[in-house]
């Protein structure tokens, strides 16, 4: 019985040790910069829709884009491997509270409500939220006013139903999972109109395009987009840096051109 006790006082005394080990490792790992996390596993997991010309796929199925290709570019600085996520980009701020993605990068406008719970990146490319219709009646809406009547689609979470609800016309608003899902209910005729952003329009809209019948009009709000970390992570300095040198040495403009966008 002796033998037996002492065989089981080292058993608990080794699992003590091992718990206390995980313990330390546990805590170590909780105490780890948001930079050191990225770094150390070797991957930039970057929360998304397709939204053309910002990250959308080409015809092998491949993610492309400007934004795509600024992440590859910023990756490449960082040394880690970009991840590209299809997320419900309304529930961006907890897909990275609860570490699924490190950024939500995607042509985000920089609102308070983003501005309060990310942390940003300085802008980088300038939008404005429009009115798209169908091309025969979208010249008849010059101003807010004359759009109460209409009803609209624009994604959750976004800017554009964002500008509508700042118009007061919420409850005229059907939200969508994207803004290619509001193109596609004013294709449809669900609703008159909906509110995107004016890249994704200029992209998507008229002849030769998507939606050939389809154009923009009034323009509602003007913005910036930038890139979001979790709160007081200190990623975006080092993006911030990085981005200083993308503009810099032209790779910036050089994108912004090649996808027809003005940087901020």
């Amino acid at each position: 019985m002796k033998k037996n006790g002492k065989i089981l006082a080292v058993l608990l005394c080794a699992l003590f040790v091992a718990g206390s080990f995980a313990a330390c490792s546990s805590n170590n790992s909780s105490d780890e910069s948001d930079l050191a996390h990225i770094k150390n596993k070797g991957t930039l997991i970057i929360g998304v829709t397709e939204y053309e010309p910002m990250n959308y796929k080409d015809e092998n199925g491949n993610w492309t884009g400007f934004d795509t290709e600024f992440a590859q570019a910023v990756c490449k600085k960082l040394g880690v491997e970009p991840q590209f996520v299809v997320i419900d980009w309304d529930n961006k701020a907890l897909e990275l509270d609860s570490k699924s993605i490190d950024c939500a990068w995607n042509g985000m406008t920089l609102t308070s409500e983003v501005l309060s719970s990310m942390s940003c990146t300085n802008p980088y490319v300038k939008n404005e939220q429009v009115l798209v219709m169908k091309s025969d009646v979208v010249g008849n809406y010059a101003d807010t006013e004359s759009l109460s009547e209409l009803t609209f689609s624009a994604e959750a979470g976004s800017a554009g139903e964002s500008a509508i609800a700042d118009l007061g016309y919420s409850e005229n608003c059907t939200p969508v999972s994207t803004q290619s899902d509001a193109l596609m209910e004013v294709e449809s005729g669900s609703v008159q109109a909906c509110v995107i952003d004016k890249t994704m329009a200029d992209a998507m809209t008229g002849s030769g395009t998507s939606y050939a019948d389809l154009a923009s009009g009034l323009k509602l709000t003007s913005e910036e987009y930038g890139i979001g970390f979790r709160k007081n992570s200190d990623a975006t300095a080092e993006v911030n840096k990085i981005i200083d040198e993308l503009k810099a040495d032209g790779t910036l403009q050089s994108l912004a051109d090649k996808y027809g966008l003005t940087l901020a």
